[in-house]
């Protein structure tokens, strides 16, 4: 209990220095690091306060500079490791080479938008890297922090993709950098992935970091009363096994919780798979083969367990359905990799057993175009816009401010962007 004390006031410091830094920055995230240079008049404020502070002296660039090299070497070399585990499960097929092939060159062609976005997450100073969570590996989260800290921000959880296999918090930097322009706090949660991890193993990990941002959040100026919770693809999976199973507990009463499904105000679910029954045949077509699908979800004991849109159905969990947050699925209908079917059949259920629930289809979109490469075209993105525009539904002032927002800038030209389209390997 005093550990736990200790850690909330080490973190409410460390926060509230963090918020003072912010409130002298205010041009937004992308367009501030990717254009102009930071403002002599912040820099010298900055200067002042440290030779007049009595307080002990921030790092330098120079230390934290080293720090983020340490950390990406640690991780560069864990992620390298679990890459040779996974190579033992796999073992090298032509089909798993040919998509290798694809995605090294999906990465290619999008290279350009990747490295400006990678640019203003290694030295933006409102997006904080790697906080910790748990005491597991992996158990870490970044947040992007709006620099307009005036009031209290709301904030979205998310829990990013990567067929439960090369998820890393780090893909959700592009969402989280373009919220913060919209003045939304969102934090990227890292979970630990197969094979280091199984599926009960990830969903446990996102719980922690949702826990640790409701719990938490106020001292990096987020609102704990305003939460959102969102997943793509596999993350969206996790995060909707993770939040029935609170609510499941909760309605049960069996055990103390961390964090409660109240404080969650909607889910977004994009492109994901909430039926393992329904999903594994159509994995194993796809490369994903049954025996590796099979060891990631605990057996096929497990099903039952860990697909939400079955468990919903259990008269046992009825009341954990009444208990659980507006949900709304994003799905395109040229998705290949998880058919729009998943998302469809997800809201049906949950509709008739009387939770809200909507679905939201775009026409020839594919698994990467609503995470990928819309963003990175810039301009009006419709899913962005109706995020942003539940999210804000409650203030008419960030609704006002969102309708005169300038058009996000583009980041990779537009015949890249259909290359990396038809060479995606999703």
């Amino acid at each position: 209990m005093d550990s736990t004390a200790s850690l909330r006031q080490s973190s409410s410091s460390a926060a509230a220095e963090e918020m003072m830094e912010m409130e002298m920055e205010t041009k937004p995230l992308l367009t501030k690091f990717l254009t102009y240079p930071p403002p002599v008049a912040a820099q010298r404020r900055r200067a002042k306060l440290g030779s007049s502070s009595l307080a002990t002296p921030r790092p330098s660039r120079q230390n934290s500079f080293g720090r983020d090299i340490g950390h990406a070497a640690k991780e560069t070399y864990l992620i390298t490791s679990l890459s040779f585990t996974l190579l033992q499960y796999l073992g090298v097929g032509y089909r798993w080479i040919t998509r290798l092939l694809a995605l090294a060159c999906y990465a290619m062609l999008l290279m350009p938008g990747f490295l400006q976005v990678a640019y203003c997450y290694y030295f933006s100073s409102h997006v904080r890297r790697s906080i910790v969570y748990g005491d597991q590996p992996r158990n870490r989260l970044d947040l992007y922090l709006p620099t307009n800290t005036d009031v209290k921000k709301p904030v979205v959880v998310f829990v990013t993709g990567g067929a439960w296999i090369i998820g890393y918090k780090a893909w959700g930097s592009l969402l989280g950098l373009q919220l913060a322009e919209r003045n939304i706090i969102v934090a990227c949660v890292d979970y630990r992935n197969f094979p280091q991890g199984t599926i009960s193993d990830m969903v446990e990990d996102a719980s922690q970091g949702i826990s640790y941002i409701c719990n938490n959040i106020a001292d990096y100026g987020g609102d704990p009363d305003r939460i959102y919770l969102m997943g793509q693809s596999a993350g969206a999976h996790i995060s909707s096994c993770a939040l029935l199973e609170q609510a499941i507990k909760e309605s049960k009463k069996e055990e103390i919780i961390s964090w409660s499904v109240s404080q969650i105000k909607a889910y977004f679910g994009l492109s994901g798979g909430y039926n393992l029954f329904n999903l594994v045949d159509h994995f194993d077509s796809r490369g994903l083969y049954r025996s590796i699908f099979l060891s990631i979800m605990e057996g096929e004991e497990s099903f039952h367990q860990f697909s939400p849109e079955v468990r919903v159905q259990d008269p046992n969990n009825i009341d954990a359905v009444s208990i659980l947050p507006p949900i709304t699925l994003f799905h395109g209908t040229a998705d290949y990799s998880i058919p729009s079917d998943a998302s469809k059949i997800f809201v049906d259920v949950l509709q008739r057993l009387g939770a809200k629930a909507d679905l939201v289809l775009y026409d020839g979109k594919t698994h990467t175009d609503l995470f990928l490469q819309d963003p990175l075209r810039g301009g009006k993105d419709e899913m962005f816009d109706q995020i942003v525009a539940v999210i804000h539904a409650d203030d008419k002032e960030a609704l006002e401010q969102d309708a005169v927002a300038p058009p996000r800038r583009r980041l990779v030209p537009e015949i890249l962007l259909k290359l990396a389209r038809n060479i995606s390997p999703f």
